[in-house]
This record gives structure tokens, C-alpha cells and sequence, in this order.
């Protein structure tokens, strides 16, 4: 016999404070009996969001590593495209009730669900009487005097401001992923460097220079990451976060990086030579070996 949930509801594509209030319900609930999960749409399925369109923050990848950090231990992680003509009663019968077999779902205020998000917190409500399951409300996380939200850290982001950024998410913005084969100039003039890719659709920083961190096999190293198309270099044109990583030497080509930013250092820029690119590069490093 299936095991009953208690299951968040959400997008949670930044996985920031507000969804973190959202998540702590159910994971408290395990000292009932409960499996703590989360159900959400991947990021990749859904381009827009009540209208608008979107950038996702986290890839579904990391989303679900955060998640999992947090205390859940299941993780719904659906196409969007499959369920969007389900009615509200049809996704709470079908999918809360009979496929997750909830106890209990979890949900922020905004929360919309049905056919054309015709549904809210009150419509849940109902249904949860009908079908078998409560319905909590988690109350707002506000910042500033504002709710906090992914569409204001997205706006920090894209104007370069991990640091503020990093206090909506409850950690440092984080580039996630593995890493992969880049064209090799950082060897050249004696920066080496780890490349990541950004996934289509997800945002991308403000272009340039970072302070960041990075942990390896349990050590933290201080770093600098470019998030860019490389102008120096002829050709470059897709956006991806370069890191030079202080004090390592090693192939990490494949391997799962988390890098986090800590905070801008300057804008992206076309050098006139590879040597004036190296000297740069060093300022950019003695910044970074000072920033916290």
C-alpha cells in the first residue's frame, strides 16, 4: 500500500525563501508519518507562467538537488504540456488524490492551478474536502517590505547582484552542471578554466567578471567566473560561465561543479590582445582573493 503524502505544490524554479516556507510544511510532517514531496512542472515544459513569459532561475536538475536538500524525499517533477487541460477538480482528483495519494498539499498564496490557472487556494480547499486531502497556505516571506519572489531576484541577477540576490534565495546564486570542453585559450595564457553551459530558457546573469567559490571533493576554493560570449575571442557566441578556480590544479572536464557567486567584479570586455586579457584576468584574481 502506497505510503500517504504531504506534498508541496509549486513552480519553485529559484527555490527562494517563499518556496522554502512552502517546503518546510511537508518536511515537517515526516514526524507524522507523512512522505514529505514536491510536485512541480519541469522548467523546460513551461515557457510562460499566467501570461507572461518566462526565464527559469535553477535548472530542474539542480532544483531537485536543493530540494532533496531540504528535507524531501519525493520529487514530482511533471511536463506541463500533459497536464494543462486538466480541469482544478480533475488535477485534484487524478493527480493530488488518486497518483499522490496526499494527505495533506502545501501551497504558497498565488498558487493557480486548472485549466488556464482557473483555480486558487480557495478552490483547493474545496476540492481537498471532496477527494480526501487538506490544504495549508504557507504565509509570505517578504524582503524590504515586499514579497519575496523569482521575478525580483531575476531582476537582481540580470543586473548583477548575487550578493542581494543570495539573500531571497536563502544561499548564493548558483551555476550548476557539468562541465565541458571549452576552446582551451584559458591554458594558454595560464588561466585554465572550467566551462558550464546555460540551458535554453534559463536566465542568464549580467554579463562579466564574478568573485566565486567552488567546492571540490569536500574542499572550498575561491574563483573567478566570467558569465559570457567571450568578445575577446572570434566566434564565441553562446552564453556560458567560464571559472578559473585559485590554488587548483586537476581535469574536471565532466565532472558535476557547483560554482556560487559572491559578487561583481566588472562588466564583460573586449581586449585589444591576449596579453592584456592576462593582466585583467590577474587584477580580477587579486579582487577575488580579498571577497568574501
Amino acid at each position: 500500500m502506497a505510503e500517504k503524502k504531504a506534498v508541496a505544490l509549486g513552480l519553485f524554479d529559484g527555490v527562494h525563501l517563499g518556496h522554502r516556507a512552502v517546503i518546510s510544511r511537508p518536511v515537517s510532517m515526516a514526524a507524522q508519518g507523512l512522505v514529505p514531496g514536491v510536485f512541480t512542472f519541469r522548467n523546460t515544459t513551461l515557457a510562460y507562467k499566467q501570461g507572461r513569459s518566462i526565464e527559469y532561475i535553477y535548472t530542474d536538475s539542480y532544483k531537485e538537488r536543493l530540494v532533496r536538500r531540504l528535507g524531501i524525499s519525493e520529487v514530482f517533477s511533471e511536463d506541463f504540456r500533459e497536464l494543462r487541460e486538466l480541469s482544478g477538480e480533475e488535477f485534484a482528483r487524478d493527480i493530488l488524490s488518486r497518483r499522490l495519494d496526499a494527505a495533506c498539499v502545501v501551497c504558497g498564496t498565488d498558487f493557480r492551478f486548472g485549466r488556464n490557472a482557473s483555480c486558487g487556494i480557495n478552490e483547493l480547499a474545496e476540492l481537498g474536502k471532496k477527494y480526501g486531502f487538506a490544504a495549508e497556505v504557507a504565509d509570505d516571506v517578504t524582503a524590504d517590505g515586499e514579497n519575496i519572489s523569482s521575478k525580483r531576484i531575476r531582476a537582481l541577477l540580470r543586473e548583477g547582484s548575487p550578493e542581494k540576490a543570495a539573500l531571497l534565495l536563502g544561499e548564493k546564486y548558483t551555476v550548476s552542471g557539468e562541465t565541458v570542453y571549452g576552446n582551451q585559450i584559458g591554458r594558454t595564457i595560464d588561466f585554465p578554466t572550467v566551462n558550464q553551459l546555460f540551458e535554453e530558457g534559463q536566465l542568464v546573469p549580467k554579463c562579466g567578471v564574478y568573485s566565486s567559490s567552488v567546492a571540490i571533493d569536500g574542499t572550498e576554493y575561491r574563483a573567478v567566473t566570467n558569465i559570457g560570449v567571450k568578445p575577446t575571442i572570434a566566434g564565441e557566441r553562446s552564453p556560458l560561465a567560464e571559472t578559473h578556480i585559485l590554488g587548483f590544479s586537476g581535469d574536471l572536464y565532466g565532472r558535476y561543479l557547483e560554482v556560487r557567486l559572491n559578487s561583481f567584479i566588472r562588466p564583460e570586455q573586449k581586449f585589444s590582445s591576449l596579453e592584456e586579457l592576462r593582466s585583467q584576468i590577474q587584477q580580477d584574481i587579486s579582487f577575488a582573493e580579498k571577497d568574501i
